[in-house]
């Protein structure tokens, strides 16, 4: 009959037996998490790859970053497998600004919630009734000191590996294999829980029953603020750091209490980071590269042996180490020729920046807040309702390098899988693989740019500006000043700077074009009339070669997206007068573009039926230009119109036009009459 204290173990073990709790190292436990939730395939600038839902959960998420989080799915798998990845660190290198602290504390979050679940969650063991032994003073409990799993005290229970896996086949109920895959994941005994267990094994003369009576199981805390099971160090300056912040260190306190000055208890082991994450943990270390030498090439002993060594003692580890640096840090240290036994035990993942505009629209929502944004007078502060897409467009065309296959706007619509005239996304996927050729990494496909920080700062100098708290908007073309003066304060190369300000200036011809469209919305007094006309053109396109084109050229067809019958009457001179205006002369030409965009309509109806064509801007261009010519005599006169209000006419089609964009277009009276101020100015015209 099994004694209460020895139970406890016993009932660990067959909990676990019966799938009730797991044991797992770090890299296993990872895996699963991520792997059993959803998996997606999507195509990434041309390549398939896979997306992840555990990293696109909750209100601040993680956006885009697809190549960055199959790589470390590779390698986390690649180590839960036994492979070369568990000797190493995982290493994200990459400009400032591009979300690697928040990447890793994301993974951080979302595994600390992964444990809090019963079944997943990490335990531990402490011995306690250590007063029978005399020379433990006043200290009557210890826990083991890296969380070390009670399946690992299982393990070494006795000196013979045979006579341990006899205990669990023959006591616990272990098949053959159960216990080989167990101990796939066996370690040692830590210095301090094996010597403890010697001086149990010596007072209870072997006798297991009353060995384990000075054991309890205890459950891994999961307080962030602890820094177990997830902990952070940062790298700190030359004087303050040293290797006790990571390993630990000699306790005076434990030393007044313990008489044996051979026992490996005297060292506090969790005054360093990496014990309170050794059971299966996450150690995350902030700019790796800037720690000073002696601190990285203890590093270099822990992620290849993954042990804890003070004076000989040696405490095995369980951890996941993910370390974050920055380029120009990364390249200094690579320039020592000395250090390149720590590179190698480190897999790099260069993390470039967001190149999609259009996932860029929720990085810039970050950046923006969702809390609502007050003047220096606490008084509401409007956002215009273009904002979000004049910042977007602006930092990511700084992102993209320059290629002589293809434009800013070109690259930067393909990255987000638009249509971009005549060039394919294989076209993209060329450029990008001959970027990645380069070995400058700093010169590679989305490496440079403005990055999360630049824009928040933008956004932070938009607010503070008299405008903005004077009229109460966050008018969206006042954040290319800012961004201007940004680009000045903060960006050192002077090539660098020179580009930016190109990219901007393309960015203000991208918001022009916006505006465009958006005046004429206001115009037909409907948020989408744009939009209708655009699909009217595709649909007349579709329906002129229709069968069932009757004489008065009325054509009934099903619309996709809402299934119902309509009849489209199509006008040969509205279809002509588009292609007129998008600069197609001749009739191969005309119809080549027509069956091009034939093609996209069936290609991306099967898979979207909203898809809408408003990303083919030249298209959107042509039709808003051919309206704003049939209905009011052509955007000069509609400028003219607006800007000299001296006529009672004039004044009406202003009003009508500030009250459409106040009550259907999410204006206020700042930013409707700045728009049309900004849209009856000829600047940035592209």
């Amino acid at each position: 009959m099994t004694t209460k204290s020895n139970s406890m173990l016993q009932q660990h073990l067959a909990a676990v037996k019966d799938k009730k709790r797991s044991f797992e190292n770090a890299f296993q436990g990872i895996t699963r998490m991520i792997l059993g939730d959803k998996i997606e395939k999507v195509v990434v600038n041309g390549k398939t790859t896979y997306d992840f839902a555990l990293f696109r959960r909750g209100k601040k998420h993680i956006i885009g970053m697809y190549d960055e989080l199959n790589s470390f799915v590779s390698y986390v798998k690649d180590a839960a497998e036994g492979g070369s990845s568990k000797e190493m660190a995982y290493v994200l290198v990459g400009e400032p600004g591009n979300g690697k602290t928040f990447f890793v504390d994301y993974l951080c979050a979302k595994y600390r919630e992964f444990l809090s679940q019963e079944a997943n969650r990490k335990y531990s063991f402490r011995f306690k009734n250590l007063d029978k032994f005399g020379h433990y003073g006043k200290i009557t409990l210890i826990e083991s000191q890296t969380y070390e799993d009670p399946m690992i005290l299982a393990m070494n229970l006795f000196d013979l590996p045979e006579e341990n896996r006899r205990y669990l086949e023959e006591t616990i109920g272990f098949g053959e294999a159960e216990v080989e895959k167990l101990f796939d994941n066996y370690r040692p005994l830590g210095a301090c829980s094996g010597y403890i267990w010697n001086d149990i094994r010596q007072l209870c003369d072997g006798k297991l029953d009353k060995m384990l009576e000075f054991v309890e199981i205890i459950p891994v805390p999961l307080t962030e603020s602890l820094g177990t099971v997830t902990g952070k160090y940062p790298a700190k300056d030359k004087i303050t750091s040293s290797a006790v912040d990571l390993l630990g260190e000699e306790s005076i306190q434990r030393l007044l209490h313990i008489t044996d000055t051979n026992n490996p208890y005297r060292f506090d082991l969790r005054r360093g980071a990496l014990a309170r994450v050794a059971g299966g943990g996450i150690h995350f270390s902030d700019e790796i590269y800037k720690n000073k030498k002696d601190l990285v090439q203890v590093y270099l002993g822990v992620i290849q042996n993954r042990n804890i060594e003070i004076d000989g003692y040696k405490w095995p580890i369980d951890t996941l180490i993910v370390a974050t640096s920055n380029n120009s840090e990364f390249n200094l240290f690579l320039a020592e020729k000395e250090e390149a036994p720590i590179v190698d035990r480190c897999r790099i993942c260069y993390v470039s920046h967001n190149t999609n505009y259009r996932l860029q629209s929720e990085l810039t929502a970050y950046a923006i807040g969702n809390e609502t944004k007050t003047t220096l007078n606490m008084e509401s502060l409007h956002q215009d309702p273009n904002l979000n897409y004049a910042s977007s467009i602006a930092v990511v065309l700084t992102r993209l390098p320059r290629s002589e296959k293809l434009t800013a706007i070109e690259t930067m619509k393909l990255a987000a899988g638009d249509v971009a005239g005549e060039k394919s996304i294989k076209t993209l996927a060329e450029v990008i693989d001959t970027l990645n050729q380069d070995p400058d990494i700093t010169r590679r496909f989305g490496q440079k740019g403005l990055g999360q920080r630049n824009l928040g700062r933008a956004i932070q100098l938009m607010i503070e500006s008299s405008e903005t708290n004077e009229g109460r908007c966050m008018f969206a073309f006042d954040v290319y000043k800012a961004m201007e003066r940004v680009i000045l304060d903060y960006v050192v190369d002077a090539n660098d700077r020179v580009k930016y300000l190109e990219d901007l200036k393309t960015a203000k011809g991208l918001y022009r074009e916006r505006i465009m469209t958006e005046m004429f919305n206001a115009y037909m007094d409907e948020p989408y009339a744009i939009r209708k006309d655009v699909m009217n053109y595709v649909n007349m396109i579709i329906g002129i070669d229709a069968e069932n084109l009757g004489p008065d050229k009325m054509w009934k067809f099903k619309d996709p997206q809402t299934g119902e019958l309509k009849a489209l009457k199509i006008d040969e001179r509205y279809i002509n007068s588009v292609e007129e205006r998008l600069g197609l002369k001749t009739d191969e030409q005309r119809e080549t573009f027509r069956t091009s965009i034939r093609k996209i309509y069936g290609q991306k109806i099967s898979v979207e039926p909203n898809y809408d064509f408003m990303d083919n801007l030249e298209l959107v261009k042509a039709v808003t230009d051919v309206r704003l010519k049939s209905d009011i005599a052509g955007a000069g006169s509609l400028i003219g119109a607006l800007a000299n209000r001296t006529n009672e006419e004039n004044q009406k089609l202003y009003d009508r036009m500030i009250d459409t964009m106040l009550s259907k277009l999410h204006y206020c009276n700042t930013c409707a009459q700045k728009t049309i101020e900004y849209f009856c100015s000829q600047d940035d015209e592209m």
